[in-house]
This record gives structure tokens, C-alpha cells and sequence, in this order.
């Protein structure tokens, strides 16, 4: 008989367990980065989160004689059933021992849960949706993640596949350093300018006097210009304040840019500065002094992650995507930066991926989502 047993947590003991395990599980791993605690706590749904004000979540524990030896997360996403028209769930904040029985019990749960809503199909990881830390690291186990991306254990992706989980679609991040970005730019510029006279477009900086407006603009124009994406189901308005608030004390207003033609915001692209290294050395916590160490002098921090390159969908077809890159580049090297993460970019987007390979970017990190549509 099993010593294993599932259960969805409920008590304030069972969430500080599962909000705690990867500090166990990963107390010998180099390249692990904590999360940060408060930013778990809602995102797991123990905190408010203007997430949950549409969707569902119930996290689960695994245990063993007593000790937690796997978590995991099942969750809807009404968004993403009415945008796609499939009653798929998600599951997510999956952490596990190399055991499959333990795995394949997690996973049970999940999709009854799920069934239990009419939602037969279940997509993963998702912490909590596509908005987020998104995907298993399946390639590029020697170095840590950059920020906001995800990492675990090379074995995760054999429990998943063995319960039965196939491929989805794979999200790729790319590396490059400073010493590539005035060879890149040489190539745009011509085009670029081209591009800018052609359509009257002008470039700016974030705007430091309405910095809090611009960070949500260029959420705004996230959501907007993704709606032809695979999988992408778009924020609510609460979850975009939510992240703004959030961003605007993160974000570095020479490290975005705005394209704008004829007064109006076409298409943005902003990097954040990589702050990983200093999240593992506050180990995740925020107060009372971790914001402080986590944010003084960013100047400093010389890696950064290239989230987002988006154009509003009418004004795709003009180049802006060249424009934006071409105008991030000078400031990224007055900025001082030594490398750049591009990440993530969809197995399925092409263009992309032939631009930065094209570029002499190198692929470095491989995610993947998978799905169980049995």
C-alpha cells in the first residue's frame, strides 16, 4: 500500500508548506533564484490578486510520512475558453521529488478538479497564465534563469511526459552581447530611418514626468497588439493595473521606448534590468529592507531581459517592430549594458526568431508548454 496521499490545501499551515517547498527542494541547486515572496503569495491566490477576481485556483500537497514531497496548482482561465473556444484548464507552481507516483497523484488531482468544471483539457505550466512566469525548462540547465522567467530540475519534463502530457509549443529565449548591438543597429538604422520618414513615426523615451500613464500604456498596447498569438489570452483592466503598479517601480525609463505616428501610440518595447542576482541575495524578501537592496542603484545591474517588442495590430504591417529595436539599442549602451536576454519568443514566431538569429543572437534556454488532451 502507498504512503502517498494528495491534498488541497486549505489551512494556514498547509500554505505556508507549499509556498515553502522549493526552498527545501532546491537548498543544493546553484542556479535556482527564490520568487519573490510577496509577488508568490498572490500569484498562488493566498493574497489578493485581481486574477482570481474571474478565475479559480486550488493548490495541492503531496506528502510522504508526514513530509511535503510535491505541490501543484490547477486553475481556470475563463479568458482563454471564450478567446479560444475550448474548455481548457491550466495547471502551474508545480514542484515535485524525482518520484513518478508522486507526480502522476498531483496531476490526478488537477485534472478531477478541473473535470469537475467541464474543463477536460488541461495546458501547463502557467503560474498562473501566459501573462506570467509561463513554461518548463527543458534546454539550458547551466546558468540561472533571468528575471521573471522560470527554472526547475531537468527531470520535470520525464514526470510530465510519462503521466502523459505532450508538446504544445515551445518558447525560446536568445542571448546576446553589447558588442553585437552596433552591428545590429548598422543594419536597421538605414531601414529604420526609412520607415520613420515614410510614415511620420517619432520615438521617444518613457515619459519620467507620466511615468506610471506610459507604463500602462505599454501594457496596454501588450494586450492589444497579442491577440493573433498561440495561447494568448489578454489581461483583465484590473490585472494591468495591477502589474503596472508593480512595474513602474521596476522598469528604467531609458530601457523603453515609444513608437508613436500621428500623436498616437503604435507599438512600444522595454527591457527590465536582470534582478535575479539580488533577489537570491535577499532570498526573496522584500521587508524590511529587501525593496531597498532590491532597487538602489540599478545603474549597476549590467544584464537585462528584453520582455516585449508589440505593435498595435493596424499598424503591424509597417516595420515598427525595426523601428523600436533601433531606438532601444543607443540607449542600452549609454545605459552601459554588457548583455541582453531576448525573452520568451514562441517556437511559432518565425519572423522573430529569424531576426535575432539573423542578428547573431544564440539560442540559450528552452521552455515548453505542454498539454493533455486525452
Amino acid at each position: 500500500m502507498t504512503d502517498l496521499v494528495i491534498r488541497p490545501v486549505k489551512s494556514r499551515r498547509e500554505k505556508k508548506q507549499f509556498l515553502g517547498f522549493p526552498w527545501t527542494l532546491y537548498k543544493d541547486d546553484p542556479n535556482w533564484i527564490p520568487h519573490l515572496r510577496v509577488d508568490e503569495r498572490e500569484l498562488v491566490g493566498y493574497a489578493r490578486h485581481p486574477y482570481y477576481e474571474q478565475n479559480e485556483i486550488q493548490t495541492f500537497l503531496a506528502y510522504r510520512r508526514g513530509e511535503v514531497c510535491g505541490r501543484i496548482a490547477a486553475l481556470t482561465n475563463g479568458v482563454h475558453v471564450e478567446r479560444h473556444n475550448e474548455r481548457r484548464g491550466f495547471f502551474g507552481f508545480f514542484e515535485c521529488r524525482d518520484d513518478q507516483e508522486t507526480a502522476a497523484g498531483l496531476f490526478d488531482a488537477v485534472r478531477q478538479w478541473l473535470a469537475e468544471r467541464d474543463l477536460p483539457l488541461v495546458r501547463g505550466p502557467a503560474n498562473p497564465s501566459m501573462n506570467y512566469e509561463v513554461g518548463l525548462l527543458v534546454d539550458g540547465f547551466d546558468s540561472p534563469p533571468t528575471f521573471m522567467m522560470t527554472y526547475n530540475p531537468p527531470y520535470y519534463a520525464r514526470l510530465i511526459e510519462e503521466y502523459g502530457f505532450g508538446k504544445a509549443q515551445d518558447l525560446y529565449a536568445y542571448w546576446g552581447q553589447v558588442e553585437m548591438l552596433p552591428k545590429i543597429r548598422a543594419k536597421l538604422n538605414p531601414i529604420a530611418e526609412q520607415i520613420k520618414e515614410r510614415y511620420g513615426v517619432n520615438v521617444r523615451p518613457l515619459n519620467k514626468a507620466r511615468f506610471r500613464e506610459d507604463v500602462e500604456t505599454f501594457l496596454s498596447i501588450y494586450n492589444r497588439s497579442l491577440v493573433d498569438t498561440w495561447g494568448f489570452a489578454p489581461m483583465s483592466p484590473g490585472e494591468l493595473r495591477h502589474t503596472a503598479k508593480g512595474l513602474r517601480y521596476l522598469m528604467v525609463p531609458e530601457l523603453a521606448v515609444v513608437a508613436e505616428v500621428d500623436g498616437k501610440v503604435a507599438g512600444a518595447c522595454f527591457a527590465l534590468p536582470d534582478y535575479n542576482p539580488r533577489i537570491r541575495q535577499i532570498d526573496g524578501r522584500l521587508f524590511p529592507l529587501g525593496w531597498y537592496r532590491l532597487l538602489r542603484k540599478k545603474h549597476l545591474i549590467k544584464r537585462i531581459r528584453i520582455i516585449s517588442t508589440n505593435v498595435v495590430p493596424e499598424y503591424q504591417r509597417m516595420g515598427l517592430g525595426l523601428v523600436l529595436v533601433d531606438g532601444l539599442v543607443p540607449m542600452a549602451i549609454q545605459w552601459g549594458i554588457e548583455e541582453a536576454e531576448f525573452s520568451w519568443v514562441l517556437e511559432s514566431n518565425s519572423l522573430s526568431r529569424g531576426s535575432l538569429e539573423k542578428g547573431g543572437a544564440k539560442l540559450t534556454k528552452t521552455y515548453r508548454l505542454y498539454d493533455y488532451d486525452a
